[in-house]
């Protein structure tokens, strides 16, 4: 071993040996005790994190309320942050320019993901009616997926949009599994990931190889389609395959495991940068594991954002693309870094 690769996994190390010792719990997430800088609770794993880690800006809880946020996007037009609030039936709003949070919708069919298309146009998870709906410029709701060879969906959950006009998302079905997302019932398909095509409106289902398909997200230049599963035995992941034809997967395999240090937690909603890294909502591990991880393209754990609470989900947003947003449980957060969202939102 040379000493450059020495010094490299000597930094990991001391790295992975910070994430116990954060201090994301006890913090005053109020704002008004200041965190010293750097933020403690952005956590360098790797030396390849140091690229993207701001050493003189926080972490920001924006506002708390919700009883499980979910499904954040941002809308570049109008400079605001959409997250679903899936137990009280409503999808909230925060305004960038003075912060103000409101109520977006409501009743909202207890929405879950939530994405734009390149129209603009929201497109959204509802785990109630067991539907994609697209809310169109005029105001009007337009259903784009609620049955599969004749029965119903589950309930989708994550979406997201290929600039073909495509729309991918997943169905799970945590939102029929209990009556406090939506209503109880039966799942009647096996759990399965979609595309819906945008010139025939028709369905496909493109893998129903995982467990409980959860977040999704294509690398930067589309060629690959990343998906969080939920579901089947420890240690669960993120598996990634290949985009053939921008319509079909292929070759299935294991990015990365969600297992950190004995802690056996998973991952929920994904995004990706622009230079490959996959940012990853994580959780229900506890203390020292639950917020964001980040993963290199080469599948790495390098760096996490520690927080108080389980994170669902996440999105890049901002002007620059470069403030992650992380709908966590009960609250928002946000944190700006040194890289951008590959996608839209």
């Amino acid at each position: 071993m040379d000493r450059r690769s020495f010094l490299a996994l000597s930094a990991a190390a001391a790295g992975a040996a910070l994430a116990p010792a954060a201090v994301a719990a006890e913090r005053d997430w109020t704002g008004r005790q200041p965190v010293r800088y750097p933020d403690p609770d952005i956590v360098g794993l790797d030396p390849r994190f140091g690229k993207y880690k701001l050493g003189n800006t926080p972490i920001q809880r924006l506002w708390t309320g919700a009883l499980w946020a979910e499904g954040c996007a941002w809308d570049a037009a109008g400079r605001y942050v959409v997250w679903s609030d899936i137990p009280n039936n409503r999808q909230m709003r925060r305004l960038d320019e003075d912060g103000h949070v409101s109520v977006f919708r409501a009743p909202s069919n207890n929405s879950n993901g939530n994405t734009f298309d390149f129209q603009g146009r929201l497109l959204t998870c509802e785990h109630n009616t067991r539907r994609v709906v697209r809310y169109e410029h005029n105001g009007s709701i337009s259903v784009l997926a609620d049955k599969w060879n004749g029965k119903p969906l589950n309930a989708p959950n994550d979406i997201v949009v290929h600039p073909d006009g495509g729309i991918w998302f997943t169905d799970p079905g945590y939102g029929i599994m209990l009556n406090y997302e939506g209503h109880k019932d039966t799942l009647q398909l096996r759990e399965a990931v979609y595309r819906i095509d945008p010139a025939s409106a028709e369905m496909d289902l493109v893998t129903d190889e995982g467990y409980k398909p959860n977040g999704l997200c294509f690398s930067p230049d589309y060629k690959k389609l990343y998906i969080a599963d939920t579901g089947g035995p420890n240690p669960r992941g993120i598996d990634v395959y290949d985009v053939v034809d921008g319509k079909k997967l292929a070759n299935r395999s294991r990015f990365c495991s969600m297992e950190l240090n004995g802690k056996f937690g998973g991952s929920d909603g994904i995004r990706a940068d622009v230079d490959g890294n996959i940012w990853s909502a994580a959780g229900w591990a506890g203390e020292g594991y639950d917020g964001v991880h980040v993963f290199a393209p080469d599948g790495q754990r390098i760096g996490m954002i520690l927080l108080p609470e389980i994170c669902a989900n996440l999105c890049f947003g901002g002007e620059k693309r470069n403030r992650l947003f992380m709908a966590a449980s009960q609250s928002l957060y946000a944190v700006y870094v040194e890289t951008q969202g590959a996608h839209i939102c």
